[in-house]
């Protein structure tokens, strides 16, 4: 499918002009804002994705942790769910995101509320009773409204916990925080400001927002990592890219048409680059394509990859040094030990790097020692492991 006819860039980049845009929009060069803290993150990327997967720290702490360093990891859990700065909803995949953001999501509401269903039947009741309990005991989990599941599979959801889902989705319940990585339920007419809490505005302007801040925390993308950013359709992107303020660039080696923010564009990228461990569900690197394109580095969660037949092990997170990604370790925590499992490098020079990266995870995760168990070029094993003694 091609893309929506634009005007023809005006400014052509390098990749490497590309590569490191895109790494200050992400807050991995350049001088972060520890003012603002993990909410400061949050506001500049926008989304910052969950998963139920804990080795060092869940996904949710580690990208605060890549931009900001050893933040505290009770001072972001409490600046996510203290007070009513976000709410967690469907945007990449699950993500917190700002509670600014709350009327921009209208569009994916009414979606949810046009097909009521989704593969689930309620009895008759279930709904209003759940939304009863929280209005008079809120705010719950799902077990406390009467059990998450029917003894089943995971996806074998008792009628409460899909009544309760239904109107997370629906927008009239608000995941408040999460206790035991259990979702905790209560009325968005409690949990949302007022001022932000309506559906007004209408399809186009929530997906005009919704471009609009996927190309600033990208600094530069295609019109699929655009959408991606959001799980937006592409004929969503087509329709509202051209009045989202984002600018049409060429960037040299990429073989699609490509947007870019033109605050971005305007200020000269300079200051350090952050060497720090990733997760695999930063986004960063959360589009497998557009990490082939900008680093050449394909990477891929193996965690759901039968043991056999996994590479780089069950949770490798990417090294990112210097602006470019050097290898990958997964990681274990043994007692006070942090675990290299497999330590995949890009040669000598990742060596420094990956230890420095991997004395700091220790440190913040309460490890006061790293031992390395398997290198993929072993004549660098000897050198990685003094440099972490």
């Amino acid at each position: 499918m091609s893309g929506p006819k634009s005007p023809k860039p005006e400014v052509t980049l390098s990749a490497d002009e590309a590569r490191r845009i895109a790494l200050r929009a992400q807050g991995l060069l350049g001088a972060p804002d520890r003012r603002a803290g993990v909410r400061g993150v949050l506001r500049h990327l926008g989304a910052v994705q969950l998963d139920t997967i804990s080795v060092l720290a869940r996904s949710h702490e580690l990208i605060p942790y890549a931009r900001l360093g050893a933040v505290g990891r009770a001072a972001v859990e409490s600046a996510y769910w203290t007070g009513t700065h976000a709410f967690e909803y469907w945007s990449h995949a699950a993500c917190v995101l700002p509670i600014e953001e709350w009327p921009h999501f209208a569009f994916r509401r009414r979606a949810y509320r046009d097909r009521p269903h989704w593969y689930h039947e309620l009895p008759d009741g279930t709904y209003e009773t759940v939304v009863k309990r929280l209005r008079e005991d809120g705010p719950l989990t799902a077990t406390e409204l009467g059990g998450a599941k029917n003894g089943g599979p995971w996806w074998d959801w008792s009628a409460a916990k899909v009544a309760v889902e239904r109107a997370l989705m629906y927008g009239e319940v608000v995941c408040v925080e999460r206790r035991g990585w259990k979702r905790v339920y209560d009325l968005a007419e409690r949990a949302v400001p007022d001022a932000l809490r309506h559906d007004d505005l209408d399809d186009a302007e929530c997906l005009r927002r919704l471009v609009g801040l996927a190309g600033q925390a990208l600094g530069v993308g295609t019109r699929a990592d655009i959408a991606d950013y959001h799980r937006l359709k592409a004929e969503q992107v087509d329709g509202v890219i051209a009045d989202s303020g984002l600018v049409p660039v060429t960037v040299a080696g990429w073989d699609k048409a490509a947007w870019a923010d033109p605050e971005a564009l305007a200020a000269p990228v300079r200051g350090r680059h952050r060497t720090t461990l990733l997760s695999p569900f930063d986004s960063l690197i959360w589009d497998r394509a557009r990490t082939e394109r900008i680093f050449g580095f394909t990477h891929r969660l193996e965690a759901y990859v039968p043991k056999p037949k996994r590479i780089h092990g069950y949770f490798a997170m990417p090294l990112l040094s210097g602006g470019q990604l050097l290898g990958r370790v997964d990681p274990a925590r043994e007692a006070k030990t942090l675990v290299a499992r497999q330590v995949s490098l890009e040669g000598a020079k990742a060596v420094a790097p990956m230890a420095q990266a991997l004395l700091e995870a220790a440190g913040w995760v309460g490890c006061d020692s790293v031992r390395i168990e398997r290198v993929d070029h072993p004549e660098l094993a000897a050198a990685l492991t003094a440099a972490v003694s």
